[in-house]
Parts: C-alpha cells; structure tokens; sequence
C-alpha cells in the first residue's frame, strides 16, 4: 500500500518516540497485574504531549486519519505495550472516541469526548455481561441489563463483566436493553465516572497486564441517567455496536502486530547473538526456520490489515472482512510470539526482555473482540446465506 506522506511523517515520529521515550519504562515497578498505574501513564502522556504526539490519530481539527494511515501510525505506537498508554491510541479508549466522533452530539463531544482527546479521561465501555447471570457475551442478544424509562430519566440494573478500565475511568458508555416488556432493543448511555450507582465488585485475575485498570465485574444498581447523555437515538445501541466493532476489532490488530514485530525484532537480535552446538542458533535451521516462518506471517498480517482498512475507508461497515482480519491476524500474532518465546527458551519466559508479555497479551487476543470460532461461525452462516440465495 501507498502511504500518504502525512501518515508516513506521524509514523515516524511515533516510532521515534516509542523507541526512544517509551521503551526504558518497559522495566518501570510502576505496574502490577492489573495494569500500569496511573501515574505511570500520566508520566508517558505528559512525554507525549511534549513530542506533539497526544492522540496522533485525531487531527488539530477533530478529523480522523483515514483507516489506511491509522493502521501504519497505531503499529508503530504498538511496538511497545506501552505505547498506545502514553499515546492515547489504547482500548478502549481509541473505539470509544472514535464512536463519539461518529455519534455523539456536539455537546456530548465537549462533555465527554474532548477530554479523552485530550488524554485527561480514561473510558469504559459497559457491554459484556457475567456468564452466571446468562447475560451478554458474544452473544449480545442476550443483553441482561435493564433501562427503563422513569421521566425524563433512564433507570439501569444489571451487571457487567471484563469491563477493561473501569477502575479509574472518568468516562463510561453503558449499553442496556431498553426494550418494552420481553422485546430486546439495545441503548447506549454516556455516564460519568466513577458514580456511586456503579459499582466495581472485583477486579479479575487475568493473563494479560497492558491496561490501566484491569478488567472489572460492575454491579449497576438504580443508575439514573437524563435523557440528554442518550448516545444517538434510542433503541439504536445495536446499530451503533456495528460502527465501534469493526474498525475497533482491526486496530487491536495494527497495536499487536506492532508488539510483535518487536517481539520478532528482539527474537532475532538473540538468535544471531547467541551459540550452541559450536555456530549461532540462526544457523540451526530449529531457530532459523521459525523466525523465517515469522516474517511471513508479519507480512500476511500487515496486508490484511491494509485490505481491511480499505473496505473501511470506502464507508463500508466491514462487518465480514474485520471478523475474516481478526480471526487471522490474532492466530498469526500468537504463533508469532510463541515462536519467538521459544527461540529464546529460557529468557523467552522471563521479564528479562517483553517477548514474555506479548505472548500473554496475545493469547488474550485471540477471546477479546470476538473469540476466532465466533467469527468463523459468523463467516460459515455468510457463506450458508450466499449458497441459499445462488
């Protein structure tokens, strides 16, 4: 793909900046299971801002870069798992703003959407619902939460789960059924946080650590919202899901396409650098053969992407081509980063080096958005429906 050269010149300074700013923090105490701590993020987004680079894919003017150039700009910010923290291009934030952008009205945008721009406020988006309670998971039609209409006020119950960066967000976006009697009909609200009405119950225990926050289980309980923080219409949460999921599914796959093009990176540096068996472990074909299997896989993941972004760029909803990125961009970057944790044995499974991290990250990868058989099946009733109507 031919890059514009705006997108090339962002590019290249994120990647300066990542490098050289970013990086020496991957060994900051300043983080834990949960995530990087706030202030360690703050530190990162104050560097960022120095450089000019807070939100480099949002425009002085509020404009997006087109999807072709933010695919190049958000691998570049992905090359560290920090990156996208100190350069506010992370999940769920990114999806977030991008859906206000599309959505909001221009009030809720100087409300909630401009000091996300800004990177002053974090957000969550309340959508995924416990297992235990039958609720919403891949299966959003089984939306559990309530809102019910009480004045000019909304009334939500329920309860959420996996909400990354609930814990010390300022923005929220819940998503409720708001349906009359037994019929579904999806809404989403704008909330500030936190508030009392929402409250976090546990913070989960999960393999990966890039978020601030962690992911959380919310109980809801009476939480009254004014009509006016209805993001777009009523009834329309569904429809407005579709707009935030494909391009959101698609720049996960750019950030950790980044992460292991690092990975591989720091893979080969040791590859090259260390002996066994009298000659340099690239020279086994055991070591060489995988990273050589790597660069294709990089490859293969960087032209979906740009094929994906394209459908996107049309103004094609991309519902089909986003779940056929996603499903092969994650399978690539896991094999990737195990081939990599095992070209580097046993300092492959330390924090010596991030090649650890990215592996966990990406395993996450793979369920988050969408697990891969979700998408198959979605894709295998696509290709039913097309042989019915032929």
């Amino acid at each position: 793909m031919a890059y514009t050269d705006r997108a090339l010149d962002i590019a290249a300074r994120v990647e300066d900046f990542v490098r050289s700013v970013v990086i020496p923090y991957e060994s900051d105490p300043r983080r834990n299971a949960h995530g990087p701590a706030e202030e360690l993020v703050a530190e990162l987004k104050s560097k960022a801002r120095e450089a000019g680079l807070m939100t480099p894919h949002i425009l002085a003017d509020g404009s997006h870069l087109n999807h072709a150039e933010i695919a190049l700009v958000l691998r570049k910010s992905g090359l560290s798992p920090l990156g996208p923290l100190a350069l506010n291009t992370a999940a769920p934030d990114e999806g977030n703003m991008y859906l206000l952008g599309q959505v909001a009205s221009p009030e809720q945008k100087a409300r909630f959407l401009e000091p996300m721009i800004a990177g002053d406020a974090r957000s969550a988006f309340f959508m995924t619902e416990p297992a235990e309670d039958g609720g919403a998971g891949s299966d959003p039609s089984m939306l559990k939460t309530r809102a019910v209409m009480d004045g000019n006020h909304w009334v939500i119950n329920g309860r959420k789960a996996f909400i990354t960066g609930a814990d010390g967000a300022k923005v929220g976006i819940v998503m409720a059924n708001s349906g009359a009697d037994e019929k579904l009909a999806a809404t989403m609200f704008l909330v500030d946080l936190p508030h009392p009405a929402i409250r976090i119950e546990r913070v989960l225990d999960t393999i990966d650590s890039s978020m601030p926050g962690g992911h959380a289980i919310i109980a809801i309980d009476n939480l009254r919202v004014p009509a006016d923080q209805i993001l777009g219409e009523v009834h329309k949460g569904f429809e407005y899901a579709q707009i935030r999921l494909s391009p959101a599914r698609l720049t996960h796959c750019m950030r950790w396409l980044g992460a292991c093009t690092r990975a591989q990176e720091i893979a080969s540096e040791y590859a090259c650098r260390r002996h066994a068996f009298g000659k340099p472990l690239i020279d086994h074909e055991g070591v060489g053969f995988p990273l050589a299997d790597n660069l294709i896989d990089l490859k293969q993941c960087e032209l979906i992407i740009d094929w994906c972004a394209a459908i996107l760029d049309t103004g094609a909803l991309g519902t089909m081509e986003s779940s056929m990125a996603k499903v092969a961009v994650s399978e690539a970057l896991f094999r990737i980063a195990d081939r990599c944790v095992q070209v580097m044995g046993g300092t492959g499974v330390t924090h010596d080096t991030v090649v650890e991290q990215v592996f966990r990250e990406v395993r996450a990868f793979r369920i988050y958005d969408g697990p891969t058989e979700v998408h198959k099946w979605s894709l295998a009733k696509k290709i039913k429906r097309a042989h019915k109507a032929a």
